[in-house]
């Protein structure tokens, strides 16, 4: 039998966005378990549910995490409005489903720069992040924001987005589409990169159900499930087909993420060009009474946000189930029988938001 010995990863590694710790068993070079420690940067934002107005939460709720914030203010928003039984205009569904798709974009090109990264591709790194300035830049001229964006309430948004200025963001967004392609060009064809992506971390389709994947982890294993198909905001009257591969390896959730792209920003021309007039929010008046959950399509999969009201301005109970922690399970399981040399990558290609999952 091979020794064995215990190698602690994380939370500080360069190749981490952000802090994940876990203690790899190895024999040899090779992984035969993998013990994860949550917690290290649990920061009780759910309790401020408590000693914050129901209005006022909207701001904590987005401040979850930097990268997903404004749909985890629209999650929680939408919990609420469902609460008050409020139907928000039809001009603020189009908005919300503007800026979501913006968001993913901005996050996937984020994660594929820290895929670079991690294989060491650092050029490669340096022009996601470029092309993710691009859809920033867009955001703070629509919302005055760059991380935190400020623009959802309790029926609707607080901020409109003229004609032109949306006319501008699909010429941008066409742009940024020619240069996408030959940008990721590189990830699906490269030897070098096809060498450290293709059969490492291998999830099949019946491991991804049984361990409860979500996201893009999910949809690389075949498994076709999209929140957005449910038609919250404005995705009822938008088309758009769900990306799968049937590869279930860490290519195919960097094969799954680029082509999510390309849709996202196919449903942004299509949410443009259908976006009706109009009011952008309803007053919303009164103390919230009763619960409601809402199902969201962040970057990384689908988070569920559930809201419990007692007719005070206070609420009793907000909880998010965020696509990182749902995901840790199938991750911890294809880190098993892997190389050491292969962890980084195979944290990465869950995407991780540690900040969305230790609240």
């Amino acid at each position: 039998m091979a020794n064995r010995s215990v190698v602690p990863f994380g939370p500080q590694h360069p190749v981490l966005p952000e802090p994940i710790h876990l203690d790899l068993v190895l024999e040899d070079e090779k992984i035969v378990e993998a013990i994860p420690k949550i917690g290290y940067v649990h920061r009780g934002l759910e309790k401020l549910v408590e000693k914050r107005d129901f209005n006022d939460f909207v701001y904590i709720a987005e401040r979850t995490c930097g990268i997903c914030s404004f749909m985890h203010g629209m999650g929680y928003v939408e919990a609420m409005e469902r609460i008050f039984d409020a139907e928000i205009p039809p001009r603020a569904k189009y908005l919300r489903t503007i800026w979501c798709e913006m968001s993913r974009i901005h996050s996937h090109l984020l994660w594929l720069g820290l895929l670079a990264d991690g294989f060491g591709f650092e050029a490669l790194f340096y022009q996601c992040w470029r092309m993710r300035e691009k859809v920033l830049d867009m955001f703070e001229e629509a919302t005055g924001g760059r991380v935190i964006f400020s623009v959802n309430k309790i029926g609707g948004v607080l901020k409109d987005m003229p004609k032109e200025m949306l006319a501008k963001f699909v010429h941008n967004f066409n742009e940024i589409e020619k240069e996408l392609k030959d940008l990721t060009e590189v990830f699906l064809t490269d030897y070098s990169v096809e060498s450290r992506l293709r059969g490492v971390g291998i999830l099949t389709r019946d491991d991804a159900i049984r361990l409860g994947a979500a996201g893009p982890m999910m949809r690389a294993s075949g498994i076709s499930i999209d929140t957005r198909s449910i038609g919250y905001a404005a995705y009822e009257d938008i088309d758009f087909d769900i990306v799968t591969s049937n590869d279930c390896d860490s290519y195919a959730r960097c094969e799954v993420r680029i082509k999510e792209i390309f849709q996202s920003i196919e449903i942004i021309r299509q949410a443009v060009e259908k976006i009706p007039g109009g009011e952008i929010s309803i007053d919303i008046k009164g103390n919230p009474k009763g619960e409601a959950f809402t199902r969201v399509e962040q970057p990384r999969g689908e988070a569920i946000y559930y809201c419990r009201a007692n007719g005070t301005k206070f609420l009793e109970r907000f909880r998010i189930r965020t696509p990182t922690f749902a995901n840790l399970t199938p991750m911890l399981y294809t880190l098993k029988g892997a190389e050491l040399a292969d962890v980084p990558l195979l944290i990465l290609t869950i995407d991780p938001c540690i900040s969305c999952t230790e609240r």
